[in-house]
């Protein structure tokens, strides 16, 4: 599909603009930002590193291992954050466009002519354009994550950067399993927070809906 995505757009197949395979991680986790992936590719792309697929496919170590490569791979990346404050303010899927904005104005930042671009987002429902004040040309496809190497890069490269950040916090508040959990709603730290109440990482408005 992404060949012939770079193909069908004058612009992708002149050069001027990339396809950025876009995808979002952390998406269900109870504490800890939302992250949007992009990985931006153009004509003269090379093959995918080997290996290299959904993030939710590979274990730890092999994403650590295949970040680095996808990043090389990819003509440009970028990661958007919305913080768990965000997420309670507006909500997850508007934070889910917050953070992808975020991750576009980095990639404009790095000299890619984004209104000239293509976003191929993974899923069918095009959260991105809702947050933008110029729309953009947005492809939907469901499972991109896993077909698809440019998104499968995104993946990859966003769930590492969130990982990392998750396992940073958990020496500054320690007590809820960061490092091993992520944020997610596991037995343990569900536990944690019986014991210890929400940190300034939960999503409190989440926290509330299973009480």
């Amino acid at each position: 599909m992404e060949r012939e995505l770079l193909a069908a757009y004058p612009s992708l197949a002149s050069g001027q603009g990339c396809l950025i395979g876009c995808d979002e991680v952390g998406r269900g986790a109870l504490a800890g930002p939302v992250a949007v992936g992009l990985a931006a590719i153009d004509v003269n792309v090379t093959p995918l590193p080997e290996g290299l697929r959904d993030s939710k496919m590979l274990s730890e170590p092999r994403r650590e291992l295949l970040a680095p490569r996808a990043e090389a791979w990819a003509r440009y990346s970028a990661v958007g954050l919305a913080t768990a404050q965000e997420v309670d303010e507006l909500g997850i899927i508007a934070c889910l466009g917050l953070a992808g904005k975020r991750a576009l104005l980095k990639l404009h930042d790095h000299g890619v002519d984004v209104r000239a671009s293509v976003v191929l987002l993974d899923g069918s429902d095009d959260w991105l354009t809702r947050a933008l004040g110029t729309p953009l040309r947005v492809v939907t496809r469901i499972k991109a994550d896993r077909d698809c190497g440019s998104v499968a890069a995104a993946s990859v490269i966003a769930k590492v950067h969130r990982d990392r950040m998750m396992i940073a916090y958990d020496s500054v508040t320690p007590g809820y399993g960061w490092s091993g959990n992520k944020g997610y709603g596991s037995a343990a730290h569900m536990s944690a927070i019986a014991e210890l109440g929400p940190s300034e990482l939960h999503r409190r408005s989440w926290l509330k809906t299973l009480a």
